[in-house]
């Protein structure tokens, strides 16, 4: 059976730490941050692990080797 490819889109946006949880940037803080909360923004700047459901998702799918 040939190799699966790793989606280039999924390399750029995710990130699989050593215990295989999936790490992602957070959404909501690119535009009209004005309207947003100063807590929300000040949160938004860090990374999120997503749920679990959607992390076997990415694995499965776009990251077949991580």
């Amino acid at each position: 059976m040939p190799k699966m490819k790793t989606q280039s889109s999924a390399k750029k946006r995710f990130k699989v730490t050593g215990t295989g949880k999936v790490i992602a940037g957070a959404a909501h803080k690119r535009h009209r941050l004005i309207s947003k909360p100063k807590k929300m923004k000040r949160q938004n700047r860090r990374t999120v692990v997503l749920a679990k459901p959607d992390g076997i998702i990415i694995k499965k799918n776009f990251l077949p080797y991580a």
